[in-house]
């Protein structure tokens, strides 16, 4: 594996299936290796293009896209020789067992036969093996849409919306054996998705997309650096009532469950605030700063 580089690139892509009509503007992608990539943005902001396009579903030959560090379309079968993916639904043989659909696919990637019980292990289906595919329930299709992605044993996964329309147990299902992928054999994971909370716990970079354009793209923390402007400070005092008319001039202070809750532009303020208290003899008991959830970035940084 390429450490310590990017194993997706693209340089200021575009994308319109109409003259005049931009679906993708400038997008400056870049997925480290060894890293679990969430692809975070609303409905026909663009994520499937952009992973169309790095797949070679859509033909765009002059775009500036490198993987593994080569150029791909020049590249195009030696690049897709070491990656996997589950675009929008998994494409299945309902009438055909797990083993057999594993078959199929196997024959076609020339792997070793013994890759099938291998894969069936990692994605936690050995014991439905000999079920037919149209009897598994949906989050079972999607693992073992995940271990034919699996089979010729890839340096990179991009997944599409895998946990769309899956209960609780199934979301939770797929997010271990991701986070295991990445652990265990150091896949890199590219995953579009628009259920935010659960991206936010397996994440380790991402980029948010909104009407084409790469609004943010770094690291979790990063994320909450960039949105500083949207810090809350939790207070827990002895007077509430006079510690808010002490700043509320300067501030927006909201009682919350026995705390003052107070909207901050950066941590100095935390600093002059305590200040303020001190010097009027307010007792302070605790302050924290609330950060906010990855949910709560999002809508911030799209709605701005």
């Amino acid at each position: 594996m390429e450490a310590r580089s990017n194993i997706i690139e693209t340089r200021n892509l575009n994308f319109s299936f109409h003259q005049g009509a931009s679906i993708l503007k400038d997008i400056n992608l870049q997925v480290p290796a060894g890293s679990i990539y969430g692809f975070l943005g609303p409905n026909g902001a663009g994520k499937t293009t952009t992973l169309r396009l790095l797949l070679g579903l859509i033909k765009q030959e002059q775009s500036s896209i490198q993987i593994f560090g080569q150029d791909f379309w020049p590249n195009r079968m030696a690049v897709l020789k070491r990656i996997g993916s589950l675009i929008e639904q998994p494409s299945l043989y309902g009438h055909l067992t797990a083993k057999e659909n594993l078959e199929v696919f196997r024959l076609s990637f020339g792997c070793d036969r013994s890759r099938i019980s291998e894969v069936l292990v990692t994605v936690g289906l050995q014991a439905a093996a000999d079920k037919r595919a149209k009897e598994y329930s949906l989050g079972m299709k999607q693992r073992l849409a995940i271990a034919i992605a699996l089979l010729h044993e890839p340096d990179l996964l991009i997944l599409d919306e895998p946990t769309n329309g899956l209960d609780p147990n199934g979301i939770v299902e797929i997010r271990d054996l991701l986070r295991n992928l990445n652990r265990q054999y150091g896949t890199t994971i590219l995953i579009s998705s628009h259920l935010l909370p659960e991206v936010e716990k397996i994440v380790t970079h991402l980029g948010i997309i909104n009407e084409g354009k790469l609004i943010f793209q770094g690291t979790l923390p990063e994320l909450q650096q960039f949105k500083t402007a949207r810090l809350t400070l939790a207070a827990e005092v002895d007077d509430p009532m006079k510690a808010t008319s002490l700043i509320s001039r300067n501030f927006n202070v909201k009682q919350a469950e026995g705390q003052l809750h107070i909207s901050i532009q950066n941590k100095e303020q935390v600093a002059e605030i305590a200040r303020i208290w001190m010097q009027h003899h307010i007792n302070i008991y605790q302050l924290t700063l609330l950060k906010s959830n990855l949910e709560d970035l999002f809508m911030q940084i799209i709605n701005n």
